[in-house]
């Protein structure tokens, strides 16, 4: 009996605050200095200077053990700070070329960092502000009483029917 095709799944990201140097192939200007989170394919870097889509780098960080990782990479993505959740340009970086010693100690960083948790995917998911809540109640307790409903009672008084 064939076993049912199961769909390939990526490697986890690992979060990481790592010094590093990202520097472009063209000129060797340092473009980001720390590691925000990285898996065996790509990293995600900053701060960042302006780069563009599909520039070539080099990055190089020391793994937790001490040995280095040296790697060509291409800029696969920058976020620029402007969506919700953002708040700093980053790159991210797809590695393209990489020798054994530094596959290696990347192997050895990757196992001694803690996966990424998953983000909040939408705005219900957050928590309230403290404020929010309470200005949230004054704005429906007046639309009540525009709408001639009253104020809504917490307890029932007593004499009061009921309906």
């Amino acid at each position: 009996m064939p076993r049912a095709h199961r769909p390939l799944r990526r490697p986890a990201r690992r979060s990481a605050r790592v010094r590093c140097q990202v520097v472009r192939e063209r000129d060797f200007r340092l473009v980001a200095d720390q590691i925000v989170d990285f898996s065996p394919g790509g990293a995600l870097v900053g701060p960042a200077d302006p780069v563009l889509t599909g520039e070539r780098v080099f990055i190089s960080f020391a793994g937790p053990d001490g040995r280095w990782v040296d790697a060509e990479a291409t800029v696969a993505r920058v976020v620029h700070g402007r969506r919700h959740g953002e708040y700093t340009r980053l790159l991210g970086l797809s590695f393209e070329s990489m020798d054994v010693a530094s596959r290696r100690a990347l192997s050895a960083a990757l196992l001694a960092s803690i996966p990424t948790p998953p983000g909040a995917r939408c705005e219900r998911r957050l928590a309230p502000r403290v404020g929010d809540v309470e200005k949230d109640e004054r704005r429906s307790e007046s639309r009540r009483r525009a709408r001639g409903w009253g104020a809504r009672a917490s307890v029932a008084q007593p004499g009061a029917r009921s309906r």
